[in-house]
């Protein structure tokens, strides 16, 4: 078992280097099994989930070399195996599986997928497109069957801009007979570079990145490659830890028109900051302005980054407030961020939060991957020593996180507890 230990109170200088997108990566990686013979993939972040994608792959017979951020598929043996519930219910993107193999085979048999403990997280979005699709589905307790004689193309309206089922739907329709349009699509800037890797593997997709896509199938696979996008969010924890404690801390590899929403909130506050080219340095400020913040689907602001923005808020002079609307069960850091002398209070998945406060170092328990990397601003900024436990959920997200903060001046380490 591992735990990170965190001394508080260092002020951080130096450069953050972004890795390439989580939310991307864990959708490119099964997309590249669609590849006739080879697929490329570079940028491709060190994380958790990157190894329990990988873990599927052999499962899948699919061959591969991962070194230097590049991963390269052999894909030309594959087969299709059941996709049991120890490698599935590893992380939540293990459904992108359900959409590359129906597109492959027309039939896939996997487990229900895994993943942080946020919320219900239904994938009945993503079934209903598949129906739509023409494709049959059977529903077991433990996994399910989705299987088509032949994949139709269709109009496809979500009730909800999902960005799984937005993917997963724009996969399956690449090899559907005909045009799929798929109305009130996520627009985030993953789907983008989602799209591109299908395009460039020999799909026709237009208007990725916008509330309507079309998709002309079916699509004869060939083989190709993709540079994953940098991580917004991983980007964003790091200016948020800036805003917090950095002494001209410079975060390099960001797109600055992906992180617009979180900018705007900072300049809201008052955090100073410039922008130059792919970075971005900021430094800490004393005197916060209270804010209130909603979560909103992509431009608004990112669900992803409403933890870590949590302990922000908890610096600011006043009251601020932080309102949940994606998820409903997000707020599994509160408690701990509370025990550490932060003052919060819940209604209705809307956080009340009062500050300035002054927080301390204590035993704290990461419940999720976003609430961790919160718990993390939170212990670098604490006076005395935090241990953060069940540190798994943040390894799946952050490359390296550990060695990135200690490269700019942070007292942190994992320790093994046995």
């Amino acid at each position: 078992m591992q735990n990170i230990i965190i001394e508080g109170g260092k002020l951080l200088n130096g450069t953050i280097n972004i890795s390439g997108a989580k939310n991307s990566v864990v959708a490119l990686i099964p997309i590249g099994l669609l590849a006739s013979q080879k697929a490329i993939i570079k940028n491709v972040p060190n994380i958790s989930d990157t190894k329990s994608l990988l873990n599927i792959l052999k499962r899948l017979n699919c061959n591969y070399t991962y070194q230097n951020e590049e991963l390269i598929m052999e894909t030309s043996e594959i087969k299709n195996n059941f996709i049991p519930a120890i490698e599935s219910q590893k992380l939540r993107a293990s459904y992108y599986f359900m959409g590359v193999l129906l597109a492959k085979f027309n039939y896939v048999k996997m487990s229900v997928p895994g993943g942080c403990k946020i919320g219900k997280r239904p994938i009945d979005l993503h079934l209903k497109g598949f129906k739509a699709l023409n494709a049959d589905i059977i529903e077991k307790k433990d996994y399910i069957i989705i299987k088509s004689d032949k994949l139709i193309g269709n109009n496809i309206n979500l009730d909800f801009p999902s960005v799984g089922a937005t993917i997963n739907l724009m996969i399956a329709a690449t090899s559907a007979e005909g045009t799929t349009t798929i109305n009130n699509a996520a627009c985030e800037p993953e789907i983008e570079n989602i799209a591109e890797f299908l395009n460039n593997l020999g799909a026709d997709i237009t208007g990725a990145g916008t509330k309507k896509i079309t998709i002309v199938g079916p699509t004869r696979y060939h083989n190709g490659a993709i540079t994953t996008i940098p991580d917004r969010i991983e980007a964003g924890t790091y200016i948020i830890l800036g805003a917090l404690i950095g002494n001209n801390l410079k975060i390099k590899g960001i797109v600055k028109d992906h992180i617009s929403s979180l900018l705007l909130k900072l300049k809201e506050m008052r955090v100073p900051f410039k922008i130059h080219n792919d970075e971005i340095i900021i430094s800490k400020l004393s005197n916060l302005s209270p804010i209130d913040i909603i979560s909103q689907p992509y431009p608004g602001f990112p669900t992803d980054l409403g933890q870590p923005i949590t302990v922000l808020l908890s610096q600011c002079n006043g009251i601020s407030h932080y309102k949940e609307t994606i998820w409903e069960n997000r707020n599994g850091h509160v408690p701990y961020l509370n025990k550490m002398n932060a003052d919060i209070t819940i209604k209705n998945n809307t956080l009340m939060i009062t500050g300035p406060k002054n927080l301390i170092g204590q035993e704290v328990v990461s419940t999720d991957l976003r609430g961790g990397a919160a718990l993390i601003l939170a212990g670098l900024i604490a006076q005395g020593k935090t241990k953060i436990k069940e540190i798994e959920h943040i390894l799946r997200g952050y490359e390296d996180i550990v060695e990135k903060l200690q490269k700019v001046g942070a007292k942190i380490n994992i320790v093994e507890i046995e």
